[in-house]
């Protein structure tokens, strides 16, 4: 009996061990939003192929990624330019749990999904390419609240490039940019029952950006990246730059404003790197700004640029922070900057430029190493150096396209798709 329960004792301390350390990718960029996985034992090498597959599925066009929660995983597809599927697939085996379809017709340049879903609790939620938001009860597979994120504000058309939004859960609060055309401004919900807790005004242009939170002076904050005026498509309205703003996540009150941003279309969200600095991306050439926010005596907020150049960027995600040094993708309609390494202070490094090409693809910092696409076909594993681009391993894993999409990474099983198709691959002990 002594050595029974020794032995549960035992196995109650491995259980807990066990689920402290497992690990969810909750929502867009893991689960603090800065393409940062817990994940380690990483492979240092792959066979040629490439990496295990473990499975493949069919799923439409586009550049929404998956989240993983509790082994289960969820896309929202779009198929035929007519309707969106909420998915759910065994993380394991690949196997289609559940789906709930309804109709959303349209269609713009780049046709397909558009964002990430955001898994809470026994809840997903997700925003589909015409502002359609809906709870999902994961047990009972069925919507428990839904709204529209353009006619619930007084929109009446689509943002250019249709509406781009992966929910953040703050507490209680479901934080998303709503969109009235051509402006935008934030909304908070009531998670549980979609009541709105707080709205700003239509505060900024369209933006294609997701909010996400900082710390500034021990307090969180929301910040959000709003784009400049884009005098291609709108050449009626008023000009004006970008904004990145600070909101108090409880009432939407705004705390701060930095107003010298000009990216005319903003995708990837702020990235807070800590002592109230907070870096921001930008294709078209717009490259990267760093701000400072601090918190004075009298209570207001002082905004400081740190610095702001176009050497470094990224179109579509933010930059991965490691060790003092930040690594992004930027090419753009102009440049063929490849993979570039910054330093904290805004110094460029090195640039991959065409040898080898990344452009617009998805990045994870895990173990110590970057796994990374290059936005079309190849899978690469490289060991993050400001001394230069240091490949591992790489392989063929997509179809031709444009593979944008954001990835995900849980238990040693890296999600990625194309544009027909998502894969695990197994890339850890």
């Amino acid at each position: 009996m002594k050595h029974l329960k020794s032995y549960l004792v035992i196995s109650l301390i491995i259980a807990g061990v066990i689920n402290v350390c497992a690990q969810d990718w909750p929502q867009i960029f893991g689960p603090n939003r800065n393409n940062i996985s817990p994940q380690k034992g990483l492979l240092r090498s792959w066979p040629e192929k490439g990496p295990q597959l473990l499975w493949s599925v069919d799923v439409g066009p586009g550049y929404g990624g998956p989240v993983v929660k509790d082994g289960k995983v969820y896309l929202l597809d779009r198929v035929d330019d007519a309707k969106e599927i909420m998915r759910c697939f065994d993380l394991n085996t690949g196997k289609e749990l559940w789906k709930f379809e309804y109709d959303a017709p349209g269609k713009v340049d780049h046709p397909g999904s558009r964002s990430v879903p955001t898994a809470d609790g026994n809840y997903v939620y997700s925003v589909g390419h015409n502002g359609d938001l809906y709870c999902f009860d994961v047990n009972t597979h069925k919507p428990v609240w839904q709204k529209n994120l353009m006619k619930d504000f007084g929109g009446t058309k689509l943002p250019v490039w249709a509406i781009t939004q992966s929910p953040l859960i703050y507490g209680d609060l479901l934080i998303v940019a709503y969109s009235k055309d051509p402006y935008a401004g934030l909304v908070a919900y009531n998670k549980r029952n979609g009541n709105i807790v707080w709205q700003t005004d239509a505060i900024g242009n369209e933006t294609y950006a997701s909010p996400a939170i900082a710390k500034i002076g021990g307090e969180d904050h929301i910040v959000m990246v709003f784009s400049s005026t884009n005098t291609f498509m709108h050449r009626n309205i008023p000009t004006s730059s970008g904004k990145i703003i600070g909101l108090k996540p409880q009432t939407g009150a705004i705390l701060w404003e930095y107003n010298n941003w000009t990216n005319v279309i903003q995708i990837p969200l702020a990235l807070d790197i800590g002592d109230g600095r907070i870096i921001v991306v930008g294709g078209y050439d717009h490259g990267v700004v760093m701000i400072q926010v601090q918190k004075s005596s009298d209570g207001k907020y002082n905004v400081k640029e740190l610095f702001y150049h176009t050497n470094f960027g990224d179109h579509t995600k933010p930059p991965i922070f490691y060790n003092n040094h930040f690594y992004a993708q930027y090419s753009t309609n102009n440049k063929r900057d490849g993979l570039v390494c910054m330093d904290i202070n805004g110094n460029v490094l090195w640039k991959t430029m065409r040898e080898p090409l990344f452009d617009k693809g998805s990045m994870i910092l895990a173990d110590g190493l970057i796994l990374a696409t290059d936005g079309r076909q190849t899978l690469y594993l490289i060991e993050p150096d400001p001394a230069g681009f240091k490949p591992l391993a790489s392989a063929q894993l997509l179809g031709e396209g444009q593979n944008w999409s954001p990835m995900a990474l849980v238990d040693g099983k890296l999600l990625l798709r194309d544009q027909s198709k998502m894969i695990c691959v197994k890339v850890a002990r």
